[in-house]
């Protein structure tokens, strides 16, 4: 486990959290080990990483073509949690929540099964999409035997009760979606909304409050520092990055690494280039030793 007690817990004024989402075998799941020691050292907070699932309703079209990609080379649940279980070990500081789609990864199985399943993998957190609300007070209290924190969703624009209840839930961070859309066709974070949900939110929520959805710079996610936000959530900025490397047949781990430290200036040291070649030489050494 890493040596943080929560997520984003780093944070200070001038360093807002970061969580960057990633779907899980885009870039494929061998490089899965590279990609989150560079974010570990990279002063990345917390890695989304979805099982990718097809066909997104709250995504566009860079993120359904990376799940899409992912899903053609093979990715499944289990595929995921090994990976993790294997590069779980050697993180210092970087948090991994889990995202998965409960009708296309989870249905069929027992949430505690599942559930259990995501912690002993070493999972920090867990989002689960899609699930019904029936049965959310089944993955509460799975997520409570597993002791597994969970990641709780609201919008903007959501009405109070939502709000309450997100902030309720959450016990890993919740996650504030500025506005209905999909992902990557959003426009900048509305800041009179998002100021104000997060005013409600932090009345009573235990957890951090992190803002996604139209975040692409530096420059947003100073904004939403300002806002009161504690993190940010970068998504399809990110993965159009990956795609673009990958269609070029560029390494998308430097690429990814370019753009982290572009969302970080002027605090991040490592970039790519020198620098991810220095952390590859380290992982060579200690996979040798």
């Amino acid at each position: 486990m890493s040596d943080q007690c929560g997520f984003f817990a780093q944070r200070r004024p001038g360093r807002p959290g970061l969580a960057v989402f990633v779907n899980a075998g885009d870039p494929p799941l061998d490089a899965l080990g590279e990609l989150v020691a560079m974010l570990d050292e990279s002063d990345v907070d917390c890695l989304e990483l979805a099982v990718p699932f097809p066909g997104s309703v709250t995504d566009g079209p860079v993120i359904r073509r990376s799940a899409d990609r992912a899903l053609a080379g093979g990715v499944t649940l289990d595929a995921v949690l090994d990976a993790v279980a294997a590069v779980r070990p050697g993180l210092r500081r970087l948090r991994i929540a889990l995202l998965a789609d409960w009708s296309h990864t989870v249905k069929g199985m027992a949430l505690g099964d599942f559930t259990r399943a995501v912690a002993d993998a070493g999972c920090d957190g867990l989002l689960l999409h899609g699930l019904p609300p029936r049965l959310r007070a089944a993955q509460y209290e799975a997520a409570a035997l597993a002791e597994l924190p969970l990641v709780s969703t609201c919008y903007a624009v959501s009405d109070a009760a939502t709000v309450a209840e997100a902030a309720r839930v959450a016990s890993a961070y919740v996650y504030l979606v500025a506005h209905y859309g999909r992902s990557g066709t959003s426009a900048a974070p509305d800041g009179a909304l998002v100021g104000a949900a997060l005013a409600a939110l932090r009345a009573t929520a235990r957890v951090p409050v992190a803002v996604g959805f139209g975040v692409r710079s530096r420059g947003d996610i100073d904004a939403l520092e300002e806002l009161g936000a504690d993190a940010a959530v970068v998504g399809s900025a990110g993965v159009a990055r990956i795609e673009r490397a990958l269609a070029e047949g560029r390494d998308p781990v430097s690429e990814f690494a370019a753009f982290v430290g572009e969302l970080r200036r002027p605090v991040l040291a490592l970039r790519a280039g020198p620098g991810l070649d220095a952390l590859r030489s380290r992982r060579k050494q200690t996979t040798s030793s």
